[in-house]
């Protein structure tokens, strides 16, 4: 989903929530949106998921949007390297909420 998608996108609907990726060992983060049929769109540029180097440059992007709320989720691959089902999407396992 490109920018001006996004944009538009949070201009005309209210239920949908924007995840902020960070993987272990890596220094970048990746905005995700899951609107209300569960489909998932990772926030692009020019096709290619972007990459933001710090939080406060993801903030100053999605308030850009209209976005003032998000979670940040840290996958970590422990989970899968031992077999055990991940759980990114529990609320309360392995998501943080965040207001900007």
């Amino acid at each position: 989903m490109e920018f001006q998608e996004l944009k538009a996108f949070v201009a005309r609907h209210d239920n949908f929530e924007i995840r902020v990726i960070g993987h272990a060992g890596s220094r970048f983060y990746q905005v995700e949106l899951e609107d209300v049929e569960g489909q998932r769109h990772m926030l692009t540029r020019a096709a290619k998921p972007i990459l933001f180097r710090s939080l406060d440059d993801v903030y100053l992007e999605l308030k850009r949007a209209g976005i003032h709320r998000a979670y940040l989720v840290q996958q970590v691959p422990h989970d899968e390297m031992i077999g055990r089902e991940t759980h990114y999407q529990d609320p309360l396992t392995s998501r943080m909420p965040l207001v900007f």
